[in-house]
């Protein structure tokens, strides 16, 4: 069983960025679409971007697209979110997912797909 584990979560001031990691323990991460959600206080959790196995494509939330990024690297059994232009309604926890991969070009939105999670990384943004 993948097992996930994030870092690089903290306090940031609005406008600046962030970087998170998820490490994940399975030697056959390229077999996995992989997605970052977050779940903002007293809200649900929601999607924030996700990969798929190849890296070639990727998807994103419409309220973090052209400031998030999110990227894999296989050999490292890595993948990062890059949060650029970060803003106060960006104030959540943010939680890695796993789920194994039926091509190598697809990646899934819905947190009902993934079966991995990690424990997940505060991010708060100050006004």
């Amino acid at each position: 069983q993948i097992q996930l584990v994030e870092s690089g979560g903290g306090l940031v001031q609005a406008g600046g960025s962030l970087r998170l990691s998820c490490a994940a323990s399975e030697s056959t991460f390229h077999g996995y679409v992989m997605g970052w959600f977050r779940r903002p206080p007293g809200k649900d959790r929601e999607f924030v971007a996700a990969i798929s196995w190849s890296g070639d494509s990727t998807g994103y939330a419409d309220s973090v697209k052209g400031r998030f990024t999110i990227s894999r690297d296989n050999a490292k059994n890595t993948v990062d979110l890059q949060m650029n232009n970060l803003k106060p309604e960006d104030t959540a926890a943010y939680f890695c997912a796993a789920a194994f991969a039926t091509a190598p070009n697809i990646y899934y939105s819905s947190s009902r797909t993934y079966p991995y999670w990690g424990q997940g990384t505060q991010v708060t943004v100050s006004p």
